[in-house]
């Protein structure tokens, strides 16, 4: 019973990375879905004038336009991005202070399966939003969700003193070296 009770919250941990993945992808085909609907073949809709409109656009690229007609390298790459990203969630601590990495590995994976959804179902990606002010590319909620999570982990893991080089050791495929233990030493057997 009690390998029962610490079974308990490994299982539990995972939850909370389900769930937030879950809800990202609902999000993001919920509103490809609203875009299509009230998007596709329509004027833009300037939500505010000269700043943010809502503009329908088919992308066969990758995120902002790049890349346009490379479907089979999206294919590929992605599931390779998803496995690295639950390689680092099953080896990554769950104490608090990885938590918002778990965070902010959900939202790429919710990035990367949510434009592959899209390539996979209609051979492009819904893009609808476009910030105007500065005419960048058009995109979608799921390369939102990728490109806040790539800059907060960057920003967090290359300035924040929250996190040292050893706290990444658990990504490391190489196994763990067991430390001898005093009274195996070569020095304690002449004796």
């Amino acid at each position: 019973m009690n390998n029962r009770k610490q079974n308990i919250p490994k299982r539990i941990i995972w939850l909370p990375d389900i769930l937030l993945i879950l809800a990202g992808i609902l999000l993001d085909q919920f509103t490809k879905h609203l875009a299509v609907v009230c998007l596709k073949g329509s004027q833009p809709v300037s939500l505010i004038p000269g700043v943010l409109e809502l503009r329908y656009l088919e992308n066969r690229g990758a995120a902002f336009g790049m890349m346009q007609g490379a479907k089979v390298f999206f294919l590929i790459i992605t599931p390779v991005i998803l496995a690295a990203v639950i390689y680092a969630l099953i080896k990554m601590p769950s104490d608090g202070k990885f938590r918002v990495l778990h965070i902010l590995l959900d939202c790429v994976a919710v990035g990367a399966v949510g434009n592959m959804i899209d390539r996979i179902r209609l051979d492009y990606v819904v893009d609808f939003i476009y910030i105007s002010l500065i005419d960048f590319p058009i995109f979608n909620v799921a390369d939102m969700f990728v490109s806040i999570a790539c800059v907060v982990g960057a920003i967090l893991i290359l300035f924040s003193k929250k996190y040292k080089d050893e706290d990444f050791r658990f990504l490391s495929f190489k196994q763990k070296q067991s430390i001898p233990k005093e009274e195996d030493s070569p020095e304690n057997e002449k004796e």
